[in-house]
């Protein structure tokens, strides 16, 4: 089975932050739409994000989709929208928005455990970057949202 997604800029930071952005190439395919990059460049490409395969893409973002979102989140709903993709996201108003849309997403966490079910990871390590995201990353999950991430894993 093909898995592709498209990512907003939290996933990229955040994974970055733990240098955890190998975990991305447990999909077939990722986009990064402009915006996000333009957000990304901002305040800093995070280091391994020119390592990573993914394709640049070019959008015009649909209010209509989440109008309370910044245009990177926007553009990524629309990318996941139009191409029937996974949207990376830890922004909790695009995953509202994005549910609301029927669009499968995931965040941080979400992509570690896909990097476990893919082989990527043991159980331990998994265990250990979600834990490290809570600690050492500008993202704020909860221990429940972390100790949900790790039973996952079971």
């Amino acid at each position: 089975m093909t898995l592709a997604a498209v990512a907003d800029a939290g996933p990229l930071v955040h994974l970055a932050e733990i240098d955890s952005l190998d975990l991305l190439a447990a999909f077939d395919t990722l986009s990064i739409p402009e915006a996000v990059y333009e957000e990304l460049e901002r305040g800093g490409v995070p280091k391994g994000v020119a390592d990573l395969s993914y394709e640049l893409v070019e959008t015009d973002e649909r209010e209509e989709l989440a109008r309370d979102l910044d245009p990177g989140e926007r553009a990524a709903l629309t990318v996941a929208s139009d191409r029937d993709v996974v949207l990376l996201t830890d922004d909790l108003a695009a995953r509202n928005a994005a549910s609301e849309a029927g669009i499968e997403v995931r965040g941080s966490i979400g992509v570690i455990a896909l990097g476990y079910s893919r082989g990527r990871l043991d159980t331990d390590e998994a265990a250990s970057r979600m834990r490290a995201l809570q600690r050492e990353t500008s993202l704020f999950v909860t221990d429940a949202v972390v100790e949900r991430g790790i039973q996952m894993l079971k």
